[in-house]
Order: C-alpha cells, then sequence, then structure tokens
C-alpha cells in the first residue's frame, strides 16, 4: 500500500512540476499565439500558431522589420501580430504602395510582401515611445493606417515572433 502512495505521490509531483514550468514560460518567457487572419501572408499564413519570445528586448531596442506580438490599441483584450515599420521619432509616409522613412528619396526595401500594395497614407510622426505597424499583405491587412490610436508604445511589444511551430516548424527572422 505504501509503495502504490507513493508511486501516485510521485506523479503528482511530476504533473505539478509540469504545470509550474508551463506556467513560467508562457507568463514569463514565450507568447503562444494562433493567426487568425492573412494580414500577414506569405510570411504566417491563416491558423499557423507562433512562439513570441518575450525577452527578446531586454538587452536590445525593437528594430524595423522584427515581427511582434502586442495588445491591439483599439482593443487590448486582442493580441494582434504585425511586422515593426516605423521606429521611435520617425516619420513615416507610405506613397503609391511604397514606404518612405523621414521623406527618404528611396523607398522601404519589403522582399516579404505578398503583392504589391496600393495606396498613399500618413505623413505618420511615431513617438518617442512607440511604433509604426503594417501587415505584410498590405492590401487586406488591418494595422497602423487603419487604428484609432495607430502606435504601439514600447512597453506593450509582449515579444518578438521568433518560430511558427504549427503546421511545420520555421524559424522566423
Amino acid at each position: 500500500m505504501k509503495d502504490k502512495k507513493k508511486e501516485i505521490l510521485d506523479w503528482v509531483k511530476v504533473v505539478l512540476t509540469a504545470l509550474a514550468i508551463a506556467f513560467i514560460l508562457n507568463r514569463f518567457i514565450i507568447v503562444n499565439a494562433q493567426v487568425p487572419t492573412g494580414s500577414m501572408e506569405n510570411t504566417v499564413m491563416t491558423n499557423d500558431r507562433v512562439f513570441a519570445f518575450r525577452l527578446s528586448y531586454l538587452f536590445e531596442e525593437p528594430k524595423r522589420g522584427d515581427i511582434v506580438v502586442f495588445p491591439f490599441p483599439d482593443d487590448e483584450s486582442e493580441n494582434y501580430l504585425k511586422r515593426i515599420i516605423g521606429l521611435p521619432g520617425e516619420t513615416v509616409e507610405i506613397i503609391d504602395g511604397k514606404v518612405y522613412i523621414n521623406n527618404s528619396e528611396e523607398p522601404l526595401k519589403e522582399d516579404y510582401l505578398k503583392e504589391a500594395p496600393t495606396g498613399s497614407y500618413g505623413p505618420y510622426q511615431v513617438p518617442e515611445d512607440s511604433y509604426f505597424m503594417l501587415g505584410d499583405n498590405r492590401n487586406i491587412s488591418l494595422d497602423s493606417r487603419y487604428w484609432i490610436n495607430p502606435y504601439v508604445k514600447r512597453d506593450k511589444i509582449l515579444g518578438k515572433v521568433v518560430l511558427r511551430y504549427y503546421p511545420s516548424i520555421t524559424v522566423l527572422k
């Protein structure tokens, strides 16, 4: 009887340890997200599952081109996944689908776009503590161009997307 109780207690310890590790990982190390729309295609597809690393920006600042998870600025109960385009203090303008930073002569090089975007937007003056976000599938993406609050504050970025794990494993850059 003692052996049976010991075995049950050992299993309870294993399960509780696993739950504690999962809680710590999910709360402090990673963000587990499912992509609900095609706004980031072809980089991340609808229904893909991704991990974002919460500690990515502990020792460095977010960079242009990073894909990040953050609470939607107009409804923080919902998390979004978009690409950082405008950095703090920059002016972003979109002319005929091309992105220009700080009145540059050359548009931003964006090899990751699904198709040639259309439309003109801005200019947007990104506040010092914030970022301007766009989807890779610009023609359908509801992103900073359309939000009531068009910027994502630095402290609202939950993590940098580093891995797509479903339906296949892919390291994202």
